[in-house]
């Protein structure tokens, strides 16, 4: 039997001591290796400043911009881009005092970024193809403007912006800088909603859609991430853990209110068009169409597979709560008959008129959403 003495326990401690020492230079080595790595790509980036470790950037392939933002957006009316957008094909709507837009995802998906002004507000239009992540963000930083590019950098597989005035790097999905200058600083989301062309141009048929000319030679229309909106698939260059409660690549309408975040699966919502829940207090509805086209299925988008899109609002009317149901292509409200369109807006009834107040929600890929906020819980009827 091993008999401790103190000369035995002299050593032992000796040998604990080296071994730490060992471990903590081995860290700080590795940590200095994966700091050069990005440094050398990007030498104007503060990467003492950081929110995150630094291992967790990958690179997607793409340099700095090689997939290009738009800085100098033009529009077409609706009437033009019905010559080259299918009805059912996705696109980012937007409306900002009274300015309405519609960017097409056969465009977002080669350029993932548009810096643009709307309604005399300049906002940022993004969207990650690999989270199927579509958000909006006022570039406004304490009165200054900032311009953001594609870094060709991934965290969790979602896209990692960065701003041109500091070089600082920017996750996506929560709008938070995460190295750099900027640090601490998160952008202001501003709501938004994937839907299909047809219900943009019904509704607005004045409005605004993103221009084919963006100064880019690029084959719009055509879906480069053919196949990869696959439930049965996994997510590209994504090693995070993978949620338990539902499939990686299944899509969800998200919502977070002041930390509250919940998930509606599109598998539940196909079955249950129209939710009135309730998060952080607030009484929210769902509202699900299941016409609109996946941008990442075939090689042609607008021959994309129907899965749907949701718009999330506010319920409450005039200091009055209400509660929906789905009425053939319309909801009703239960408390006046009112007939109400996927974009909030009562079309007849009492309340005709009337608009919802629109929520801040996404539609993501399961496995995106759950990495950045795993604490989400997942709506079942």
């Amino acid at each position: 039997m091993f008999k401790t003495t103190r000369k035995n326990r002299q050593a032992i401690h000796r040998i604990e001591t080296i071994l730490v020492a060992v471990f903590l230079l081995s860290a700080m080595v590795a940590a200095q290796s994966v700091s050069d790595k990005w440094t050398s790509a990007w030498p104007n980036t503060d990467f003492s400043k950081t929110t995150i470790e630094l291992s967790s950037l990958e690179s997607g392939g793409p340099p700095p911009d090689g997939i290009p933002p738009i800085d100098h957006p033009r529009f077409v009316a609706v009437e033009e881009a019905s010559e080259w957008i299918a009805d059912r094909e996705p696109v980012i709507f937007l409306e900002l005092n009274q300015d309405v837009r519609a960017y097409p995802l056969q465009i977002m998906v080669w350029h993932e970024i548009v810096n643009d002004t709307i309604g005399g507000v300049p906002v940022t239009v993004t969207f990650c193809p690999l989270c199927y992540s579509a958000i909006v963000f006022d570039r406004r930083i304490n009165g200054k403007v900032y311009d953001f590019g594609t870094s060709g950098l991934l965290r969790h597989s979602d896209l990692v912006m960065y701003d041109r005035q500091t070089e600082s790097l920017w996750q996506q999905i929560s709008g938070e800088a995460i190295v750099g200058e900027m640090v601490g600083r998160r952008l202001k989301m501003i709501p938004a909603a994937l839907m299909g062309f047809g219900q943009f141009k019904s509704q607005h048929p004045d409005g605004k859609v993103l221009s084919k000319v963006t100064g880019y030679g690029r084959d719009y229309g055509r879906n480069p991430y053919a196949g990869y909106d696959d439930i049965r698939k996994t997510p590209f260059l994504y090693k995070g853990p993978l949620p338990k409660k539902v499939k990686p690549m299944e899509h969800l309408v998200t919502v977070m209110i002041n930390g509250d975040a919940v998930a509606y699966p599109f598998s539940v919502l196909k079955k249950r068009p129209v939710v009135n829940d309730e998060v952080a207090g607030v009484p929210i509805v769902v509202f699900f169409d299941k016409t609109t086209r996946t941008a990442l299925g075939r090689e042609k988008i607008k021959s994309g597979k129907a899965i749907g899109t949701g718009a999330v609002f506010d319920r409450r009317v005039e200091g009055r709560t209400m509660s929906f149901a789905k009425k053939g292509d319309f909801f009703v409200d239960r408390e006046t008959g009112s007939i109400w369109n996927v974009l909030g807006v009562a079309t007849s009834g009492p309340l005709k008129g009337k608009r919802l107040e629109r929520v801040v929600s996404g539609d993501f890929f399961a496995f995106a959403w759950i990495a950045f906020r795993p604490h989400t819980r997942i709506y079942r009827p």
